[in-house]
């Protein structure tokens, strides 16, 4: 009798994030958000996030208020909306992508997204991220760790959650496995897996070719066609397992 395998990997919540999330999670049946560990201090994928415009990557990011407040936790961190962040940043890409073939298929998507007045940022991330998985065709579980009710932090934080969603393996980005305990994973019966990131080469706007940006420009430049880039730019940038 087979045991059946169940994988698991986990990241933060990342604004508009590149392939690479979104193939850690077409990997995995369960891909786990972190939203409820400490939000960075300093610069982060978790606010910003490169494009690509005339003038080549263009940067954006969410304003969020920090101010005073200490240490937060990533689902509490709030949007700063005394600016016109939005609307410039709807413009931006706009102006950057009209002519991208399937632009235009997205952009109720887009208008909707930028004239929600989000309160906290773990809902606009978690609606961006939701929508791409649609688009890249990833149909992994989502589960937010703050849902798991785990108190635990570091190699106690991953075991408890594969325990709690009877996990056999863990997947993690090549680089990161060294911060792994994987003797203790292996010891409670896990397999430590690991992966390298695709960065799929693919037609784009304006001029050279700039890598590993946000996954919304492969969803604009190649449309239905995206996932299957995804999956061949795994094959080729490196090997699974």
């Amino acid at each position: 009798m087979s045991i059946e395998k169940m994988m698991i990997s986990v990241n933060q919540p990342y604004f508009f994030p590149f392939v690479g999330f979104f193939y850690k999670a077409y990997l995995s049946d369960n891909f786990v958000i972190l939203d409820d560990v400490q939000f960075p201090r300093g610069t982060t994928w978790i606010t910003r996030n490169r494009f690509k415009s005339t003038q080549g990557s263009l940067w954006m990011t969410v304003p969020v208020i920090k101010k005073g407040l200490g240490l937060q936790k990533i689902n509490t961190v709030r949007i700063y909306h005394d600016s016109r962040w939005a609307k410039k940043h709807f413009q931006s890409l706009h102006n950057a992508y009209i002519r991208a073939p399937y632009f235009r298929e997205h952009l109720n998507f887009l208008e909707d997204l930028f004239s929600t007045k989000f309160e906290k940022l773990i809902h606009l991330n978690l609606k961006i991220i939701r929508y791409l998985m649609q688009q890249l065709k990833v149909d992994a579980n989502v589960i937010l760790s703050s849902e798991l009710g785990i108190q635990t932090r570091g190699d106690e934080l991953l075991l408890e959650m594969c325990s709690k969603l009877g996990a056999s393996e863990f997947l993690v980005q090549k680089a990161a496995r060294k911060y792994i305990n994987s003797d203790r994973l292996s010891a409670a019966g896990i397999k430590l897996s690991d992966f390298r990131p695709p960065s799929p080469v693919y037609p784009q706007l304006w001029g050279d070719f700039i890598p590993n940006l946000s996954a919304l420009d492969l969803i604009f430049n190649c449309g239905p066609k995206a996932h299957d880039i995804m999956i061949n730019g795994l094959c080729e940038s490196g090997e699974y397992r």
